[in-house]
């Protein structure tokens, strides 16, 4: 390349960042509109709202601690079903929806398909949906967070398994090895890892997930600090948003330290 072809380019792409800079300023100015959004609106709301943290929300009401603690376990004990049985049911359905372990490229999309469905359908749609079919409680948290795990989990352990070291694949074919023999035994030993970091991960996503879940009457922690919330108890709920807190620095640090033991 010479030197005219390199001032060329140099200017094409200068003239490319300047025209991506204009596009996106022209965004940013029709979404502000579109959402009636402005600067002096912003900092005129800071005040207030340092007012509400301060002095309405904060300090929290430790004394609403032990009637919290039996919500608290409903949350951790919805995250750890939803981990357990989202974990089985997408470890099962990526070995369908993986390139490299799929029977047929068919049953491969359909797979991928039904899953992503789960996975882009946010958690409150599906809570709303199920607490009209089932009532309010605890259960339709669960499944809930169970269907969000499982399509995000299937998606994850594809990945995993379309990253494989294809030799052990090949080297268990080659010496007559079945559909079976080589999930078995080239397969699953090196998907065991991934399983175990991806649903470790997942049961952090749903101690988050489950609070929001319980605030559209899923159960759980997040229903309280919907009802402190709709009663102006905001002291109360200070305390709840505090152990929910809490709880997701434990499971974090646990978790963590699971994972660095086993993987």
């Amino acid at each position: 390349m010479n030197v005219v072809q390199m001032q060329s380019a140099r200017k094409m792409k200068r003239a490319q960042t300047i025209m991506f800079l204009i596009v996106l300023l022209a965004l940013v100015i029709w979404s502000s509109i579109g959402t009636e959004f402005s600067l002096s609106a912003l900092f005129a709301g800071v005040g207030e709202s340092l007012r509400f943290i301060f002095f309405d929300f904060l300090p929290p009401d430790f004394s609403s601690l032990p009637m919290l603690l039996e919500p608290a376990m409903q949350t951790i004990y919805m995250s750890i079903v939803a981990m357990v049985i989202g974990s089985i049911v997408a470890g099962l359905l990526s070995f369908l929806a993986a390139a490299t372990t799929s029977p047929h490229p068919y049953l491969q999309v359909f797979v991928r398909a039904a899953t992503s469905l789960f996975r882009n359908i946010p958690v409150v749609i599906w809570t709303i949906l199920l607490v009209a079919a089932f009532g309010l409680g605890t259960i339709v948290g669960t499944m809930s967070l169970i269907l969000i795990s499982i399509g995000m989990l299937t998606r994850s352990f594809a990945e995993v398994l379309e990253e494989i070291d294809m030799g052990q694949v090949e080297a268990v074919r080659a010496a007559g090895g079945g559909y079976f023999q080589v999930l078995s035994q080239a397969v699953i030993p090196q998907f065991m890892p991934g399983f175990i970091g991806w649903s470790l991960y997942n049961f952090e996503i749903n101690v988050r997930a489950s609070t929001i879940v319980g605030m559209v009457g899923g159960g759980g922690i997040g229903f309280i600090l919907q009802s402190n919330l709709k009663l102006f108890q905001y002291q109360k709920a200070s305390m709840a948003v505090l152990l929910v807190l809490v709880i997701v620095l434990v499971v974090e640090m646990i978790t963590n330290r699971v994972r660095e033991r086993i993987i």
